[in-house]
């Protein structure tokens, strides 16, 4: 045994807090697997909300952003839908699961949370897909949410390409 070994530990790294950026993309991760669970299996909204509070470490998750989501991409769903359906390229039954909750959450915040910067919004979507949707869905999800905004953003769109 080194001496290092039989050493006490001093002063043991405290784990950071996450940034606020960090929160959010954690609480929208949670909101996508949240959000695939009901779409699967559904589940009521509030069930799927207290499982995931229950069985995950949600500390450092932005709780409002996760359930903002999680209980209003569902009560838009129809409007988001109808908001990407004219951009895809088959009909929206035909979306991966995964697919079509990354587009509806990027949508809701396009449509419902101006605070976020399309580019933001987007990105954040993009990000989802790359984690959990098909090898390539990220393009697909980024070029169908950048026409969502220039709907739904317009003047914030135009604003950036000056």
């Amino acid at each position: 045994m080194s001496e290092s070994d039989s050493q006490p530990t001093k002063g043991r790294a405290k784990k950071k807090k996450p940034s606020r950026t960090e929160m959010k993309r954690e609480a929208r991760s949670f909101a996508l697997q949240a959000l695939y669970q009901w779409h699967m299996a559904g589940s009521t909204l509030n069930e799927i909300e207290a499982e995931f509070r229950a069985e995950n470490d949600m500390s450092g998750t932005d709780i409002k952003l996760f359930s903002g989501l999680l209980h209003g991409v569902p009560s838009q769903s129809a409007v988001l839908d109808r908001a990407f359906a004219p951009y895809l390229d088959r009909k929206l039954e035909d979306l991966d699961p995964i697919e079509l909750t990354v587009l509806r959450m990027g949508s809701y915040e396009l449509a419902a949370m101006i605070d976020v910067p399309y580019k933001v919004a987007i990105n954040e979507a993009v990000n989802l897909a790359k984690i959990f949707g098909a090898t390539e869905s990220h393009k697909y999800v980024n070029g169908v949410l950048d026409r969502v905004a220039r709907d739904l953003r317009q003047a914030e769109v135009a604003g950036a390409k000056r």
